[in-house]
């Protein structure tokens, strides 16, 4: 029989829209319970996606460096040892959820992690069924932070292709390289992993259905960003996949393109056509309002149901792990004060594809500038005249900002090349606080690092 617990706020999910405010409400002296079914801390970043995967970018990064400067005398070794890498990958994976553990302990019975799924019964009231738990909970107020899963298209044959979590989860069943590999969808999943995967000389192929690669990102910057990329990539565009069968080698992928159709043959096939906000059971009964897929959320996290909140990939505001930390914050100061008195400010949120190079952006380019009416004056830097980018001999690529006329607010911008995932959080921050193209080139950015870069491009209006 199950039994029935009050407490103040009931967490659905303990990744990044869940944990912070657990963590800051707890010590508030409120009751916390976070319901997650994995039974672990932070989500999908850490079981498959941000943490993981970038272990194996960077250790492909690193790798690419050291063939690239092996003409100096340095031993180049014939091929990388990829189940070395997984295992560092699984090795960073395990070290942070211990560190999660203990961090979670800290609080005491003031916060716990039940591993189960939790449903809503009506406003209040949340069933929650696990391997070890069979509860009703009445909240005061709940944050829904469920995340998002693995979208599987309905295309024959693609339940046996892999994905990213065979790729990137802890002990994962993808430990040696998949050569060749085929990737459906051109996204930034599909585009980072083609990239690792090629970093370590696998043969990859790409295809995307639309016509550019990282649909939805501006043209300028996709179109920047493909001629660094390995050239050896295959990019199919305008590619729609209709089956995908077995063959005694691997697989053949068929697909449409142009009115013709056409096919491929591979070791492996990656699914990577994106993700889905995981909506949990009950909420259309109650009433929750859906938008795009997730839980419609205002900026201070509210959804149509006072005292429920929606925080992360759940909410489709901004699906990254630092924004769902930000927004897990901004509900927990509202739910202190009673009232809205924090907002989550999506203009900001910093976004970058961890391809080889990288490309990272923030903000309003001219193309969303000019569809709000904003007139944009553009200031850019080439990293050919960096002295870092020099120094790596990795000179492609440019800064690029985007400041109000008038004002010269900067409003946004992009990197693109050596360092754009660091450079892009000083652009943001300097977006978030409203700072002027003087602001910028009036600091002395540091040599010779390429953050000076941005001072050099902001230096370019005057």
């Amino acid at each position: 029989m199950s039994t029935t617990l009050d407490v103040d706020i009931l967490c659905i999910g303990a990744g990044g829209g869940a944990y912070p405010a657990a963590f800051r409400l707890a010590r508030a002296g409120r009751r916390v319970v976070m319901v997650d079914p994995k039974g672990v801390m932070s989500g999908n970043c850490l079981a498959e996606g941000c943490v993981p995967s970038k272990a194996v970018r960077e250790a492909a990064s690193l790798w690419t460096r050291a063939q690239h400067f092996a003409r100096f005398g340095i031993q180049r070794t014939p091929a990388v040892d990829y189940g070395a890498v997984v295992a560092h990958k699984d090795a960073v994976q395990e070290r942070r959820y211990v560190q999660h553990a203990e961090e979670l302990k800290a609080f005491g019975d003031r916060l716990e992690l039940v591993k189960g799924v939790a449903r809503f019964l009506d406003e209040r009231r949340l069933k929650v069924e696990g391997p070890n738990v069979d509860r009703e909970y009445r909240a005061k107020q709940v944050i829904i932070a469920s995340g998002a899963d693995i979208t599987i298209p309905p295309i024959p044959g693609a339940e046996n292709c892999l994905t990213s979590r065979d790729v990137f989860a802890l002990n994962p069943s993808v430990r040696s390289l998949p050569d060749p590999l085929l990737v459906v969808g051109g996204g930034y999943i599909g585009l980072e992993t083609a990239c690792f995967f090629r970093a370590f000389g696998v043969k990859v192929r790409v295809l995307e259905m639309t016509n550019q690669l990282l649909p939805g990102f501006d043209p300028r910057m996709v179109m920047e960003l493909g001629r660094l990329l390995d050239s050896e990539i295959v990019v199919t565009l305008n590619a729609k996949v209709e089956t995908i069968e077995k063959t005694a080698t691997g697989f053949k992928v068929w697909y449409s393109r142009d009115g013709r159709r056409e096919s491929a043959e591979s070791a492996q096939v990656l699914i990577a056509v994106g993700r889905s906000p995981v909506i949990p059971e009950g909420s259309e009964r109650i009433g929750l309002e859906l938008e795009r897929g997730g839980i419609k959320a205002d900026e201070a996290q509210r959804t149509n149901i006072p005292g429920l909140y929606a925080c992360g990939d759940i909410n489709n505001q901004a699906p990254l792990f630092h924004a769902a930390v930000r927004q897990s914050l901004v509900a927990a100061a509202n739910i202190l004060a009673g009232t809205a008195v924090d907002y989550f400010d999506r203009d900001s949120v910093p976004f970058t594809v961890f391809t080889l190079p990288a490309a990272a952006c923030v903000g309003a380019t001219p193309l969303t500038a000019s569809r709000l009416g904003i007139n944009v004056i553009e200031a850019a830097a080439s990293l050919s005249e960096d002295s870092r980018a020099q120094i790596l001999d990795e000179t492609g690529g440019e800064v690029r900002l985007f400041f109000s006329s008038g004002s010269l607010r900067l409003i946004g911008g992009w990197v693109i090349g050596l360092d754009a995932e660091n450079l892009i959080s000083e652009i943001g921050l300097a977006v978030a606080r409203g700072l002027t193209a003087r602001d910028l080139a009036e600091f002395p950015g540091q040599h010779p690092m390429a953050a000076e870069t941005i001072t050099r491009a902001a230096r370019s209006l005057f």
